[in-house]
């Protein structure tokens, strides 16, 4: 008889894909690591193909992996779409949802993944702009919903918290500079504020080698090795190198990260949309 993919040894093996790591995929599904290497192990003997390559950073997709995750994420997709509309749950409609790159990259996936397979029939517009830009759109009744940082010691609800540090080309530090050259956000961005406050206080001199709300721009003139920048901890790639401990560098805050709504009464989308971050976000 032939075998065939069961959805929840796809399931399991689409959040480890995700993760690049069966413990943060075993911390956010609520099971053991033992147990995932298991049904890893029960789905290579289905496919009779590795699937995953283990490193001293956590796991890498196989080229078989890659074949099977681009299959198993449409197969989930429908699967679940199905369920929504045969059960006759889920909710319809379109939201515009706004977010800063730096979270976008990291979190997005995962959240509206799993927002997707509870509310198949709705549609989430994404805007990526830096917190700044996305308040203003919200003041202009442009987002519905939009997920922004907040300065230290806020206590408006925030939901997670991510230290800034200071982001450079690996071989290189603060020292090899003068004055230091940054790339940062524009300059109302707290990524910005904070750097330029940090410095002054500390009397190190610096110039703003790259200001823009382009997170791609940053990263590549990092890696270039003409500045230093500015990000939370969770969006360093893993290329760079993050400059912990350079005497040269003043200690940064982090941020808070939170929900902002839109005017108006939310509808019961953007509340689901709300709830479903509240919940995913702190585990990612």
């Amino acid at each position: 008889m032939a075998l065939s993919l069961d959805i929840d040894l796809l399931r399991s093996f689409v959040m480890i894909a995700e993760a690049h790591s069966l413990s943060r995929a075993a911390e956010r599904i609520g099971r053991t690591q033992s147990a995932l290497s298991q049904q890893v192990r029960r789905l290579e003997e289905i496919v009779e193909q590795p699937l995953l390559q283990r490193t001293g950073r956590g796991v890498l997709l196989t080229y078989q992996g890659e074949r099977l995750l681009n299959h198993a994420q449409r197969i989930l997709r429908h699967h679940d779409e199905a369920m929504a509309e045969l059960s006759g749950k889920g909710l319809s409609g379109t939201l515009r949802f706004g977010c800063p790159d730096d979270y976008a990259a990291v979190f997005l996936p995962h959240l509206l993944r799993g927002f997707a397979s509870q509310h198949p029939q709705a549609s989430v517009e994404v805007v990526c702009a830096p917190t700044p830009r996305l308040l203003e759109q919200i003041d202009r009744h442009a987002l519905d919903l939009a997920l922004i940082s907040l300065a230290e010691g806020s206590d408006k609800a925030v939901i997670r918290r991510e230290p800034l540090v200071w982001v450079g080309c690996p071989g290189t530090g603060a020292a090899d500079f003068a004055p230091l050259p940054l790339a940062l956000s524009q300059p109302d961005t707290l990524d910005h504020l904070a750097a330029c406050n940090a410095l002054r206080a500390l009397g190190r001199e610096y110039r703003i080698a790259y200001a823009s709300s382009s997170l791609a721009g940053l990263i590549a003139l990092v890696r270039s090795g003409q500045a230093v920048a500015v990000l939370t901890q969770t969006a360093v790639p893993a290329d760079l190198q993050i400059l912990a401990g350079d005497a040269a560098l003043p200690v940064l805050p982090s941020v808070g990260i939170a929900l902002r709504f839109g005017q108006g009464q939310p509808t019961p989308l953007v509340d689901a949309l709300a709830e479903h971050i509240r919940q995913l976000l702190p585990s990612l």
